[in-house]
């Protein structure tokens, strides 16, 4: 009996343990890009002017990858990882000339640092900066463009 209990313990604490496992090909969305961009401009609406707070998930402070984070799963209700690091990895690697509304664009801001955005069209993107909060950028800035690191799909929109 004590060994079934053990075996039981074990196996319960090794799925405790076990990392999620998120999927590498987009999520399918039935949705016109236009729809999409209006969904993300409605959570900027939500969303503008909470302050940034490194580690923050919620309206007190959020921070980059939280944000897009509670982004993807509030309109989709897709569980993207939670950090920059792991993000950088989900979906399907595109080249910046391919970018479609909703796609994550990534910067290297520092030596260690990464940023990431959730792509608007029109060049645009929106983020929670460490300077103003939730915003929308435009990937023609300077700024960005000397940081643009990489960008990757995380959900396949319809036509």
């Amino acid at each position: 009996m004590r060994l079934i209990s053990v075996a039981l313990m074990l196996i319960l604490l090794a799925g405790c343990s076990s990392a999620p496992h998120y999927a590498t090909a987009p999520y399918q969305l039935s949705s016109s890009q236009a729809r999409v961009r209006q969904d993300l401009i409605d959570q900027y609406r939500r969303w503008k002017g909470v302050p940034y707070r490194l580690g923050g998930l919620d309206r007190q402070g959020i921070d980059c990858s939280g944000f897009v984070y509670r982004v993807f799963d509030e309109l989709y209700a897709l569980r993207l990882p939670r950090t920059t690091e792991q993000q950088i990895e989900f979906g399907l690697r595109i080249d910046r000339d391919q970018l479609q509304v909703a796609d994550l664009v990534f910067f290297k801001t520092s030596w260690k640092v990464r940023h990431v955005g959730i792509y608007l069209g029109n060049g645009d993107f929106l983020h929670a900066s460490t300077s103003r909060g939730v915003m929308i950028s435009s990937l023609d800035n300077p700024y960005w463009q000397d940081h643009y690191l990489a960008s990757r799909r995380a959900i396949e929109l319809s036509r």
